[in-house]
């Protein structure tokens, strides 16, 4: 985490976000988009989420307040957030239905094969930061993938990675709801990417 920085000056965004999609893609993730971090009306749905008792026992859902909606008061100064998709169903899934069916094997969700995930897109978003402060000079971000009282599919969805279905999950046209999030809050000001409109 990096928290103070010094100003970036001639920052010449649409070089930047020509460079951030490459490298994006470079380290492994499906998808790149920069949010609009304006939350509220997604604030306004959690408040009455919480007031309807919906997150059950799970007590931690409202211990952050609004700062799981107001990204500038987790991470002072931040401006932007940059939400990236990785996809972890791969294309060599055995076929679900047929193992099910063998009780001799077992079946593993697909998101758990391999290295925790936190691990591995926290990581690589870390080097996403370090390839811009190389091409910017020092700046303000904070990395997080589901660590932190962050609005994940809200900001997403603000940055055209899918929508919000009726399941409660993103959702790409393409890649179904078989991916991980991860998000970069930062104190560079980058033009937001359109939002996802809904398709359920």
């Amino acid at each position: 985490m990096n928290t103070v920085a010094s100003p970036v000056t001639a920052l010449d965004a649409t070089a930047l976000l020509a460079d951030l999609r490459r490298w994006s893609t470079e380290l492994g993730f499906a998808r790149l988009g920069i949010a609009n971090i304006d939350l509220s009306p997604d604030e306004a749905h959690f408040l009455d989420w919480l007031r309807a008792g919906f997150n059950g026992e799970m007590a931690y859902m409202s211990r952050h307040g609004v700062k799981r909606s107001r990204p500038a008061e987790l991470l002072l100064g931040t401006v932007s957030c940059i939400s990236v998709r990785m996809d972890y169903w791969p294309e060599e899934a055995a076929d679900a239905e047929t193992i099910l069916a063998d009780p001799s094997v077992a079946y593993v969700s697909r998101y758990a094969l391999g290295r925790d995930y936190h691990k591995v897109v926290r990581a690589r978003l870390q080097q996403l930061c370090d390839r811009i402060k190389s091409a910017v000079g020092p700046f303000g971000y904070r990395v997080f993938t589901d660590s932190a009282p962050v609005l994940e599919k809200a900001l997403a969805r603000n940055a055209g990675l899918g929508w919000i279905g009726k399941h409660t999950n993103l959702i790409d046209r393409d890649a179904g709801s078989y991916f991980f999030l991860g998000e970069i809050y930062l104190d560079l000001d980058l033009p937001s990417d359109e939002p996802s409109s809904a398709h359920c």
